[in-house]
């Protein structure tokens, strides 16, 4: 590594999904901000996002992954063999993954992100074979990668706590927003959504990520039933995002009030993303627990006010700009009712949220994962 420069660094972004999910919107977010820095990068990814990271980053070489690696057991063996011949074909002197797995033999320092510790502290959250493949991945990369990178400093000390973690090689980089994707959204922009939803002139709650047992949603349905059942004009509850393998959805969707309207339209497009937080009455995220809490930073962006729980790393992006409640039914209840019923509340933590966002950048984010590729980097004494 020539003294002042950055280090080579190859970033495997095969894993991100068709849907720009969480981890979509980390690598994206992140290559976004490294193309505006002195950043000496290459990049794999799965060949319908080659285009996409190729106008991104035009300074950077873009590879694409093999066809079968857009399966993932397929995908993992190649991160075994396939990724590291890479990785010395490109000269890297940084390998970086960005989803808690990597190569156990890389030929080069390797260096993780590790997103949270929830599959050691909420484990019921997760099925049997997710949760195993999981921890199994954090303690390979602990144990492997030269730094580990994680989005909040809750996540480091829960891998401290729980693991034993070296806390000299975690590094905190926590996640930004862009503010062209999630803004205060104009009154057309609202509309617009509105009109795709059929909502008409209904308010509504809106709720938006994957419908896992982590997110809670079974209880934010049965709290939004009890806040707003007997109200005259009651507000919709729109949970958008992926489908998820939440069993006991089911169950209380069975419970809602045929006067209650419950959408559930899936993904939306990234453009309406905007209209549709930033035109809720409340977004809702009751979680149990986050590695850093995307939704809410988004939310917060868009302007809307923000209803979460103080759970893990939470607080830390929320601070005092958003209204805070427990996981249980009858807590939603009271504390959504709280909000709805409070205007001036509302309007206050949606300026709040949305000063606060611009605190988070991915600027910021691209400077520690920079630095941390740097120490990994430098030869050892």
């Amino acid at each position: 590594m020539t003294p002042g420069r950055p280090p080579r660094v190859l970033v495997d972004a095969t894993s991100v999904p068709a849907d720009r999910g969480g981890v979509g919107r980390y690598v994206d977010g992140l290559l976004g901000a490294l193309a505006a820095l002195d950043a000496d990068l290459a990049v794999v990814c799965q060949r319908t996002d080659a285009e996409r990271y190729g106008r991104l980053l035009s300074g950077a070489r873009i590879m694409a992954a093999p066809a079968a690696a857009a399966h993932r057991p397929a995908r993992l063996a190649w991160e075994q063999t396939g990724l590291p011949m890479l990785a010395q074909q490109v000269g890297a002197q940084v390998l970086h993954s960005p989803f808690y797995t990597c190569p156990l033999r890389a030929g080069c320092p390797v260096t993780v992100t590790v997103h949270d510790a929830t599959f050691f502290t909420e484990p019921e959250h997760y099925d049997k074979s997710r949760r195993t493949f999981f921890r199994s991945a954090i303690k390979t990369s602990l144990r492997r990668a030269s730094r580990v990178i994680v989005p909040s400093k809750a996540t480091r000390d829960e891998l401290i706590r729980l693991l034993d973690a070296d806390p000299t090689r975690i590094d905190v980089a926590y996640h930004g927003v862009d503010p062209d994707a999630f803004h205060a959204p104009s009154d057309d922009e609202k509309a617009r959504v509105r009109a795709r939803l059929g909502l008409g002139t209904t308010e509504y709650i809106a709720f938006l990520g994957a419908k896992e047992p982590r997110k809670n949603v079974p209880s934010l349905i049965r709290g939004w039933i009890s806040a707003v059942r007997d109200r005259p004009d009651p507000p919709a509850l729109v949970i958008a995002g992926g489908q998820g393998h939440d069993d006991e959805i089911d169950g209380a969707l069975g419970e809602v009030p045929s006067h209650l309207r419950l959408l559930r339209p899936g993904y939306l497009r990234y453009a309406d993303l905007p209209g549709f937080l930033g035109g809720a009455v409340v977004a809702a995220y009751p979680s149990f627990g986050e590695g850093f809490g995307l939704p809410i930073l988004e939310a917060m962006a868009c302007g809307a006010p923000v209803l979460t729980t103080p759970r893990l790393s939470l607080p830390e992006v929320g601070g005092d700009a958003v209204a805070y409640t427990g996981p249980g039914t009858d807590e939603i209840a009271r504390d959504l009712t709280a909000l709805l019923d409070d205007n001036e509340r509302r309007n206050a933590l949606a300026k709040a949220g949305a000063a606060r966002a611009k605190e988070f950048t991915w600027e910021s984010s691209a400077e520690v994962h920079l630095a941390a590729w740097t120490r990994a980097a430098a030869p050892r004494g």
